[in-house]
């Protein structure tokens, strides 16, 4: 019995990206079309054979493959197996118009760790509520995809910042529950978004999402303790739902928040 294609699509609640795919094709052949937006793709079963502005490439699970906006590119499986792959849309103002040219010339970049960032970025945005952690994820992939484009080296030595990363702690012990987007934070503080991330983890060794994390899992520990609800602890402390809450909780602490309040001490 042949077995159709299994395909998953949807719009993360996050700036940058317009839309995440993941599929699992084993006949499919793509026409030649166009985007208008940057298309990241990674490999994870397969290889992919694509011409793009009429010139033969190859999409391995090795590589990261960057497509830009409006440039005619086709695609089929170069195996009878077929080809897995996920992909990120992502918004044409992450990466600028110059650049095109260059990914054109070079879409295929071998860059292990950036292929591990953008192997976890999916994860991020398929469960929903760690908007900070997706934001930084996409600005640190744009920062590193720029590097490449522009044949920079990717490595980056973060420039130490104590005020900035204290103002932007400071803007995170006012946000806690409701949070704070990255962007916003970049607004007020007057920064660039790599560069507050990058400035916050070298001043206090932990990112800035990690931060408000642990700071909202405090929070429901102490209300758990009070003989609160884990339901109502979650959309009381910042969480998405019951579930958000219970994975954070049981990473940072060790156990679920049912457990936690359990064996509370009168």
């Amino acid at each position: 019995m042949e077995v159709g294609p299994r395909i998953r699509a949807w719009r993360p609640a996050v700036g940058g990206v317009v839309e995440a795919f993941h599929a699992h094709f084993t006949d499919h052949a793509y026409p030649m079309h166009v985007h208008d937006t940057w298309t990241l793709l990674i490999i994870d079963e397969g290889v992919v054979r694509y011409d793009l502005d009429r010139h033969e490439h190859g999409a391995l699970d090795s590589f990261v493959t960057l497509l830009p906006p409006q440039v005619p590119h086709d695609g089929e499986s170069a195996t009878p197996h077929g080809f897995r792959k996920r992909v990120l849309y992502l918004d044409t103002t992450l990466l600028d118009e110059d650049l095109i040219g260059r990914a054109v010339d070079g879409p295929e970049i071998r860059d292990p760790v950036l292929r591990r960032r953008i192997h976890r970025l999916h994860g991020i945005l398929e469960s929903p509520g760690d908007g900070l952690e997706a934001e930084s994820g996409i600005e640190l992939i744009a920062e590193r995809l720029r590097r490449h484009l522009r044949r920079q080296s990717p490595l980056i030595v973060p420039a130490r910042d104590r005020r900035l990363a204290h103002d932007l702690r400071g803007l995170l012990d006012a946000s806690i529950v409701p949070g704070v987007s990255l962007r916003e934070a970049a607004a007020t503080l007057y920064a660039h978004p790599v560069h507050l991330v990058r400035a916050f983890s070298a001043e206090f060794g932990i990112s800035p999402h990690q931060y408000l994390v642990t700071r909202r899992v405090d929070r429901a520990r102490r209300l758990l303790l009070a003989g609160t609800r884990p339901h109502a602890v979650a959309a009381a402390t910042g969480f998405y739902d019951q579930a958000h809450l219970t994975r954070h909780f049981k990473r940072v602490v060790g156990t679920t928040p049912a457990r936690y309040a359990a064996h509370r001490t009168p």
